[in-house]
């Protein structure tokens, strides 16, 4: 039986993401996406998308639309550039983090910006119960490498939560209007860190997602580079994930996480947080 200091740990490895090369396009996919199904793998909480995507330079996303959903994406290199219906036009290098709750519907492109390829996450997340059809918002901000270096740096909070500005461009996390908090964390070889979760109403097991990115470049086979240990920090299975994998976290309501850095270089990866 489990108690409640211990974290359950599905790992997702990167052999088992849904993946396709579409040549402008090089993509993962954690949750059914597109034309990628899996039942067993359709959402987790409140996250419902977690792509892993390349685009070729001056190339990629042309002009579509979104409803209800909150929409986010976590440059990792290269420049994105962003237009959308609200009127938004800019361009995001690597730190930066686009926000889009799209409420009623938006129409946006996501391309590539210059001569390099870009490399981002896109996420997205169910709104709140009453939430999913207000008016449209957009938001960045920006995260240097040294305001996530060996720490959880908190991008991502509900937009209801104390502290989180509802400007356009401001310091701290983003406005999400779902119950989620994102964290990025930028972890140096030897390093090791214990996350303690935001506290929870629910009775239940809360559910958290890890995921670990592929910076060396796609690869749909096995994962390589960087070792990243996860695991409770009082008690339960430890394990190791590389570039790429990821794993569903079952966390008991007094646990806490402990991750380190088994390898040899900077492990970036992001935690989902899901109340």
């Amino acid at each position: 039986m489990s108690s409640s200091r211990s974290i359950e740990i599905i790992p997702r490895r990167n052999t088992e993401r849904g993946h396709a090369d579409h040549g402008w396009l090089k993509t993962f996919h954690t949750f059914s996406f597109a034309n990628y199904h899996d039942s067993e793998h359709g959402s987790f909480g409140s996250l419902r998308v977690l792509n892993e995507d390349r685009v070729a330079p001056r190339t990629g996303f042309g002009t579509h639309s979104h409803r209800e959903y909150e929409i986010f994406s976590y440059v990792i290199s290269g420049a994105l550039e962003h237009q959308d219906s609200m009127g938004n036009t800019e361009v995001l290098s690597r730190g930066a983090l686009q926000m889009t709750s799209t409420g009623t519907g938006i129409s946006h492109s996501e391309k590539a910006h210059g001569s390099e390829e870009v490399h981002f996450c896109q996420i997205w997340a169910s709104p709140r119960p009453g939430e999913g059809r207000g008016k449209p918002a957009y938001f960045t901000r920006h995260f240097i490498d040294e305001d996530k270096r060996n720490q959880f740096r908190l991008i991502i909070a509900p937009s209801n939560s104390s502290g989180v500005s509802l400007d356009r461009e401001a310091e701290g996390p983003a406005p999400i209007r779902s119950q989620l908090r994102a964290y990025a964390s930028l972890l140096d070889p030897g390093i090791s860190l214990v996350h303690t979760f935001h506290p929870s109403r629910s009775p239940e097991r809360r559910k958290a997602y890890i995921h670990v990115v592929q910076k060396s470049g796609y690869n749909p086979g096995y994962a390589k580079g960087v070792r990243l240990r996860v695991g409770a920090q009082i008690e339960g299975p430890i394990i190791e994930l590389r570039e790429g994998d990821g794993s569903y976290l079952l966390v008991g309501k007094d646990a806490e996480l402990k991750v380190e850095n088994a390898g040899e270089g900077a492990v970036e990866f992001l935690l989902f947080d899901m109340e």
